[in-house]
């Protein structure tokens, strides 16, 4: 025989008091529990550091032969011990490179490559060691807590600290291609108006350079005719699915001359590097191309938040126009002017190759004027200081002018300034327009 079970009937007020009961009860039995069970319970997401110096590596190319010389432009920007990087040459180092100077990274002879070479008769040997040492640069350096891989030349001057702060903005865990255009348009035309030039620098996320060097032998291959590394590189990290994101702070300068106008209206973007300082005049008047850079870096040393960033103010009781590139120079015109006209460099320098057209650079510029009203009164820097308010910038004057006032009835007689000096905060520049 079998019995019915009992069917329990609650109202909705009584099962409302059982489940505060057991709720009660659970919580109870929750908070009576040690402590070091809640701490063992509770997962937090891990925070990432900043990017700094330890997550970023440099890879440099040379040659030994001209290392002699150009090491000094390596030794200008790296700090020892603190900067990461290999420096690869086409053969080990002889004469006043021996003892290998700790100013400069470990060096490493570049992988022989003869028997590549052979097998795809590449028309450019040296072409296909530059875009190798990436493969080499990953392989001699793996570490797990590297974030960005920065590929450059003996004499490419790089800011770092700039560097790093830009490369925090980035997740580093994507593929990412970062580096700079030519300032002359026809390097581009010829080459890629999508690849990163490597005297400039460029800039490869992590995992891409590890995907690019694991498949790196084949990409060689495939491109083996080409006659241009960087454009190389572009078509490897290209057939991954990545294509270059340009930023206005790297500088090939593709020019010849006097680059001063260039450096005294720089973009409002942080100043990432400078190449081929040594095929054009020394950036500062009286001294010599290394002289010139490590000059430059005394300011850089200070603040590179500020290196070349222009500010423009005016002077409505003199009816004057102030123009600092800060750490560069400063630029004094007896007319209020537009900012829209003072952003625009001046064409002290000249193209890498004289080209009959009108279309010579990849950026607006200005005429050089003998008006005394558009031509300005030029001071380059001097001197930096450490004050109690801030950092305190001197610029000189580099020499007279040499025409007459703008106008002949002022009473302001800029010609008899020698020196202009500019106080900024202690604190780092705050970016307001940063151009990718």
């Amino acid at each position: 025989m079998t019995f019915p079970l009992p069917v329990l009937s609650l109202g909705a007020r009584n099962v409302c008091e059982l489940l505060f009961i057991f709720g009660l009860i659970t919580y109870l039995i929750f908070v009576s529990l040690p402590n070091d069970y809640h701490k063992s319970k509770v997962f937090l997401p891990e925070v990432e550091p900043q990017t700094n110096f330890n997550h970023v590596v440099f890879g440099l190319l040379g040659s030994e032969k001209a290392l002699h010389d150009r090491k000094q432009c390596i030794e200008s920007w790296r700090r020892p011990n603190v900067t990461r990087g290999v420096l690869y040459l086409d053969k080990a180092p002889t004469g006043d490179l021996i003892p290998w100077s700790d100013a400069l990274p470990p060096f490493r002879v570049s992988d022989n490559l003869t028997k590549f070479l052979q097998e795809t008769k590449a028309r450019s040997p040296k072409n296909i060691r530059m875009v190798h040492r990436i493969m080499e640069l990953v392989r001699d350096t793996h570490d797990v807590n590297l974030r960005w891989v920065v590929m450059g030349d003996d004499d490419s001057i790089f800011f770092v600290e700039n560097i790093i702060d830009v490369l925090g903005g980035f997740d580093h865990r994507k593929y990412f291609y970062l580096g700079g255009q030519s300032e002359f348009i026809m390097a581009n035309y010829m080459y890629s108006f999508n690849q990163g030039f490597s005297g400039a620098g460029f800039i490869l996320s992590y995992p891409l350079a590890k995907d690019l060097a694991s498949n790196m032998e084949n990409c060689l291959r495939r491109y083996a005719q080409f006659i241009s590394s960087d454009t190389m590189t572009m078509s490897c990290i290209a057939d991954i699915g990545v294509n270059l994101s340009p930023h206005k702070g790297f500088h090939q300068i593709d020019l010849h001359g006097d680059l001063s106008g260039l450096l005294s209206s720089h973009p409002k973007s942080p100043l990432l590097s400078l190449h081929h300082l040594g095929t054009v005049n020394p950036i500062f008047s009286g001294i010599d191309y290394h002289q010139s850079i490590r000059h430059l870096m005394e300011a850089a040393t200070t603040d590179q938040s500020r290196m070349l960033q222009q500010t423009i103010c005016y002077n409505k009781q003199s009816n004057w126009s102030l123009s600092i590139s800060w750490g560069y120079s400063a630029h004094i015109y007896e007319k209020i002017m537009p900012r829209s006209h003072l952003q625009r460099p001046l064409e002290t320098f000249k193209p890498w190759k004289a080209r009959p057209s009108q279309s010579l650079y990849m950026f607006d510029m200005m005429l050089l004027s003998n008006n005394s009203c558009h031509a300005p009164h030029v001071f380059f820097f001097d001197k930096v200081d450490k004050v109690l308010m801030g950092i305190l910038t001197t610029y000189s004057r580099s020499k007279p002018r040499g025409l007459p006032p703008c106008s002949l009835t002022s009473q302001y007689k800029p010609d008899l300034i020698s020196q202009i000096t500019v106080l900024t905060p202690p604190t780092k520049r705050k970016e307001v327009h940063v151009i990718f």
